[in-house]
């Protein structure tokens, strides 16, 4: 990364976030959106990043119906729908169909699908409120990462034909190649050219029993100059600060920045964050669902 005076350039960050933005912060609490696997714990490409870790946490469809069995109403207004990628790198969210649009019917729904084929797509239209869509732009990390033999034209390809038909949310993890840079400024240059209408911004998580478990996450300020360039290249979309980022010390200095240089949503920030809102006078709106919502 080229080397940047960091507060200068965070001051001007702030700038284009005053210009373009009214004084408001939203900081987001997802726990009224449940996050629902389509595949269990399984996965069959055991990403290096993820192993299947994550899926850990989220319930499954049999769950989901129990509940839905014994009681009238969710206890949740929306719903995160992801899962295990095939060895193709895509949600097989086709095989459930009958169960989503029951689910539908009651709760919105934000979706991860991965590479789906141009042939899948339409579906999604009338049961997708939202995508949100891994974007990534560097053929090796691809490869390193997910295991698969794509490129960054099949994430263009899916991420435009997405929005043919509903509204998508790119996500971009920064340092997802085991804590190195590799292709994160290419992906902001497609999504510039792309007319993306907002970014998720994730940081990449050294995790227990995973291919990269020995890793560490990029230098904070270095994050922090990347966050505050992308503030300035995209001064009038709102920019978020996802779930996915390291805790400690270096969520601590990070989230703090990223109010600072004019980010709009932060999603369970610290309490360093809210100090640095109110300081900045910024007005906090509470949100009680995932972001891309």
């Amino acid at each position: 990364m080229e080397q940047y005076d960091v507060p200068s350039l965070i001051r001007q960050a702030w700038e284009v976030r005053q210009a373009n933005f009214e004084n408001v912060i939203y900081f987001d609490y997802p726990t009224q959106t449940e996050s629902i696997t389509l595949t269990g714990r399984s996965c069959a490409l055991n990403c290096a990043h993820c192993g299947g870790h994550y899926l850990k946490g989220m319930r499954s469809i049999e769950e989901i119906q129990i509940h839905g069995a014994l009681n009238d109403r969710y206890p949740f207004r929306s719903a995160l729908v992801s899962g295990g990628c095939t060895p193709e790198g895509k949600v097989p969210f086709l095989e459930h169909l009958e169960f989503l649009r029951d689910l539908k019917r009651d709760i919105r729904l934000n979706f991860h699908v991965g590479l789906l084929d141009n042939g899948e797509i339409p579906f999604l239209k009338n049961l997708a409120d939202v995508v949100s869509f891994d974007f990534v732009a560097d053929r090796e990390t691809i490869r390193e990462v997910y295991g698969l033999e794509r490129g960054p034209e099949d994430y263009r390809r899916v991420f435009l034909a997405l929005r043919e038909i509903l509204p998508v949310m790119p996500h971009l993890t920064l340092g997802l190649k085991g804590g190195e840079w590799s292709g994160e400024a290419a992906a902001l240059e497609a999504l510039d050219d792309m007319k993306a209408e907002g970014i998720v911004f994730n940081v990449f998580i050294p995790t227990p029993g995973t291919k990269y478990a020995d890793r560490q996450p990029l230098p904070v300020e270095e994050v922090v100059r990347f966050l505050a360039s992308a503030r300035i290249r995209f001064p009038k979309i709102p920019l978020f600060l996802g779930c996915m980022r390291p805790k400690g010390r270096y969520r601590q200095s990070l989230d703090e920045a990223a109010v600072a240089l004019g980010l709009n949503h932060l999603v369970m920030p610290t309490p360093g964050a809210r100090r640095k809102a109110e300081e900045l006078r910024l007005k906090i709106v509470r949100g009680e669902e995932c972001c891309a919502l």
